[in-house]
C-alpha cells in the first residue's frame, strides 16, 4: 500500500524555520518525483516544490525561492522541504505527492499519491 505521511508542522513566529518532512512506505523512492504543494483557507492548492526522481533536478515556485530548500534521501525513503524565512503568507496545509512525472511545472493533477497534509502557522 503506497502511503505519504507529513510531519514536521506547526506554529512558527514570521522569520522563523521548520523543517517539512514525507516519509514515504509501500513503494521505492528511485522511480517518483516528489511535490510540495501547500492549500490556505478559501484558495487552491498551489505548487510549492518539487524534486525528481535522481534528486538531480529541483523547482521552486516564485514565492518561496532562496527561502525553501527540497531534498531527498531515498535510502530512509524520505523528502524535506527546509523553509526558512518564513513569512505570515506561507501558512498553509502543506502536503507532499508522488507522481511519475518531471519537475517542469508543479501542479496537482500531474501526481497520484499524496499524503494527508500537515498545518504551518507564521504567525506572532
Amino acid at each position: 500500500q503506497l502511503q505519504l505521511v507529513e510531519s514536521g508542522g506547526g506554529l512558527v513566529q514570521p522569520g522563523g524555520s521548520l523543517r517539512l518532512s514525507c516519509a514515504v512506505s509501500g513503494f521505492t523512492l528511485d522511480y517518483y518525483a516528489i511535490g510540495w504543494f501547500r492549500q490556505a483557507p478559501g484558495k487552491e492548492r498551489e505548487g510549492v516544490s518539487c524534486i525528481s526522481s535522481s534528486g538531480g533536478s529541483t523547482k521552486y515556485a516564485d514565492s518561496v525561492k532562496g527561502r525553501f530548500t527540497i531534498s531527498r534521501d531515498n535510502d530512509k525513503n524520505t523528502v524535506y522541504l527546509q523553509m526558512n524565512s518564513l513569512k505570515p503568507e506561507d501558512t498553509a496545509v502543506y502536503y507532499c505527492a508522488a507522481g511519475r512525472v518531471g519537475c517542469g511545472v508543479v501542479v496537482p493533477w500531474k501526481y497520484d499519491y499524496w499524503g494527508q497534509g500537515t498545518q504551518v502557522t507564521v504567525s506572532s
